[in-house]
């Protein structure tokens, strides 16, 4: 279980996930206007989406088809009929006084995710996935006066995707959003890019006691990335236990999160259901479609993370959390599949997950910008494979792929890397190591064992690093030995 620590003991948190899902289509929910990211400011509206008077909706085919791939793809009960009804409320940005929605019969039911954490698999169950339009936007950047609406986004068909309360820290929360975002992204329904407000989370965040009653909960709304997830949720939490070790009471209560301040702040007091008297809209039938739609739409469904995860691990002896690192992200697992179509499996994750993320990750840089596409790595792992090379050489070897771009084998030739094999050149350097170091020769022999990694790291020093740490570690042995 996973606890935070308060003045007067531990506390639990308890976590549940709204996920707004862009559909991935090319026109809206309920009109023909265009979808496209960063056009001038209401370019993108149809008489519909401006909410003028008699104007009908009428539904996209391929938003439905994308809600129900993504049902299938989290293993999810399809509903084949379900309503789409209005949610009523005011806001500027939201020109027809309602939200076309699904409360009481979603087009998908209960699903499930698992999550990939240090200590193993968690199951966190899916509600259910809901088609519901998108908001417009209101803007302050013109003067800070005044509120300006841009109506583009309005009327775009999202996923809301809807978690059981499950998740008991940060890191999980994290991680669910990770997955559902790396499942969207492979089957192509979601973009899944936090930065423009494709993909966009509203986190459930209460606390209680070990095992107590669930406490009154605050939702999170809008955050835009998994690292402002990560903090809001540690922040939210801490200050809910704050209030209550204090002797307060804690608000239902919608909340912004400030990611220039780390912290959450209020936004409005929480609306229930109720509030929002949904209602079925008399402008739309239910949606029926028969299962021979759903089984069509299964068919077209790739391999996922968690299928591409079990392949990794069956077929190439990848460990669990290896091959989950590389299936988190479709062009990793791209990248990966290049790798191993000419290269050791093992070898390949290994350096992949671990010296080349590690530089990327360093340099913020995603893999598909990469300066070293998958062939090129697969020039330095081949270098390695054949002992042309050590690891450690490897190592900087990389360093300078990564600052020219150049492959390996021209980097090895031009700096003269080329690991050394002939024994008789090795065992010519332990000579020379042993000549200087006499009294610790004799340490060794006399039982200090633990001398050798000495004897090691100095040959490969005197070496430049370009002796071959096999054949030095057989070589000394047998120079050693009494």
């Amino acid at each position: 279980m996973n606890l935070i620590k308060g003045n007067t003991g531990d506390w639990e948190i308890v976590i549940g996930l709204e996920v707004h899902a862009q559909v991935t289509t090319q026109s809206k929910l309920f009109s023909g206007a265009s979808t496209t990211f960063g056009s001038e400011p209401n370019m993108n509206v149809s008489f519909v989406d401006a909410g003028m008077p008699g104007m009908l909706p009428v539904i996209n085919e391929m938003a439905i088809e994308q809600a129900v791939r993504t049902g299938l793809a989290i293993g999810a009960k399809i509903n084949l009929k379900s309503v789409f009804d209005r949610k009523n409320y005011f806001y500027p940005d939201l020109p027809q006084g309602y939200q076309i929605s699904q409360f009481l019969d979603p087009i998908v039911g209960k699903g499930e995710i698992l999550l990939d954490l240090p200590d193993g698999v968690k199951k966190v169950n899916v509600t259910r996935i809901h088609l519901e339009q998108d908001a417009g936007k209101s803007l302050h950047e013109y003067n800070p006066k005044y509120s300006y609406i841009d109506l583009n986004r309005a009327g775009v068909a999202l996923m809301e995707i809807v978690s059981e309360p499950e998740m008991s820290s940060a890191d999980e929360a994290a991680a669910y959003l990770k997955k559902l975002r790396a499942i969207v992204r492979y089957i192509g329904a979601c973009d899944g890019d936090m930065e423009k407000g494709n993909m966009r989370c509203d986190a459930n965040v209460s606390v209680r006691k070990p095992g107590g009653k669930l406490g009154t909960r605050c939702e999170i709304k809008n955050v835009n990335s998994v690292r402002f997830l990560h903090k809001a949720i540690e922040f939210e939490a801490m200050r809910q236990v704050e209030i209550l070790e204090s002797g307060g009471k804690i608000d239902q209560e919608t909340r912004l999160f400030d990611s220039s301040k780390g912290e959450t702040r209020t936004m409005r007091s929480k609306e229930d259901a109720m509030d929002y008297r949904y209602f079925p809209d008399p402008d739309l039938l239910p949606l029926e479609f028969s299962q021979a739609f759903v089984d069509a739409l299964r068919k077209t469904l790739p391999e996922l993370p968690d299928q591409k995860k079990q392949r990794y691990m069956e077929t190439f002896g990848l460990s669990a959390y290896d091959a989950g690192v590389i299936v988190a992200e479709q062009e990793y697992a791209a990248y990966y599949e290049t790798l191993v179509a000419k290269h050791d499996p093992k070898l390949a994750a290994n350096w992949m997950t671990g010296e080349l993320f590690g530089r990327l990750n360093k340099l913020g840089i995603a893999i598909e910008n990469s300066p070293i596409g998958a062939d090129k790595f697969g020039g330095l792992l081949a270098l390695i494979e054949d002992n042309t090379i050590s690891g450690k050489i490897a190592k900087d070897v990389l360093d300078f792929m990564m600052e020219t771009g150049r492959d390996a084998a021209t980097i090895v030739e031009e700096k003269g890397l080329r690991q050394v094999t002939d024994s008789g050149a090795i065992e010519k350097v332990i000579e020379e190591v042993m000549k200087a170091n006499t009294d610790k020769v004799a340490e060794y022999r006399s039982g200090k064992e633990k001398l050798f990694g000495f004897f090691v790291g100095q040959v490969m020093k005197m070496s430049g690093g370009k002796a071959n740490p096999a054949a030095v570690n057989e070589l000394l042995k047998k120079k050693l030995s009494p």
